[in-house]
């Protein structure tokens, strides 16, 4: 397995917002993440960046127990973030946002510049522009490209699709599974946006309070029942 998150609690100071989590991602997979607002998403996205340590439980990359691992070092075993709002540097260029990437890598790692132009050709375009000047679309773009440009084994996404014209949205969205099949990248998506989830993932979980309420196929966990009792749909 890629990803193993054994028997999780971790939450805020005296506020638990995950409890008793497990869960795990196979080599190459892309696991969905859906819920409702408020039930530990970006939590658990934080727990696995090592933004947050929990206060009960494991997490495992790759076999390696990175529980109390801090994020950087994280970072350098394979693991990037792209969190909800995109986090680019806005003074920065988009070329200069790219190479941030490349540092944050640490190592020798390989570099990923012309993978990333190749994917979403519209950041060559605009390598001198200023990041904060960009479409929200294209600030997704560049969040992921410079993501890619860490080299990682997994990607961690928190609501790619937040602020996102549709169209970009599907773009992204079929762009990351391009990325997943050419490099075997592992992927975990958090996202309100089921369709996008649906359209991406093979395998999706469900959390409502911080709990796991359902697993499955998107077959399986798109049925009624399950959409209507824990998503609102």
């Amino acid at each position: 397995m890629a990803l193993e998150v054994q028997n999780v609690t971790a939450g805020y100071g005296n506020i638990t917002v995950l409890r008793d989590l497990s869960l795990s991602v196979a080599e190459g997979g892309i696991l969905g993440v859906l819920g409702r607002n408020g039930m530990g998403k970006t939590t658990l996205i934080r727990c696995l960046a090592g933004l947050i340590i929990p206060s009960a439980g494991t997490i495992s990359l790759h076999g390696e127990d990175i529980t109390r691992l801090p994020p950087h070092t994280r970072a350098r075993r394979g693991i990037t973030t792209i969190v909800q709002g995109r986090g680019i540097f806005p003074r920065l260029t988009v070329m200069e946002n790219l190479v941030m990437g490349r540092v944050a890598a640490g190592g020798k790692k390989r570099n990923r510049l012309e993978e990333v132009v190749s994917y979403f050709p519209r950041l060559q375009e605009r390598f001198t522009q200023v990041a904060g000047t960009l479409s929200g679309g294209e600030q997704q773009m560049l969040a992921i490209g410079r993501g890619l440009m860490t080299d990682p084994k997994v990607i961690l996404l928190d609501e790619p699709s937040d602020g996102i014209m549709p169209t970009l949205v599907r773009q992204i969205g079929a762009t990351l599974c391009e990325i997943n099949r050419n490099e075997g990248t592992t992927i975990v998506i958090v996202e309100q946006n089921v369709p996008m989830v649906f359209a991406m993932a093979e395998y999706c979980i469900v959390l409502e309070k911080g709990r796991l309420v359902a697993q499955g196929t998107c077959e399986e966990v798109s049925s009624a029942e399950v959409l209507r009792e824990y998503l609102a749909i």
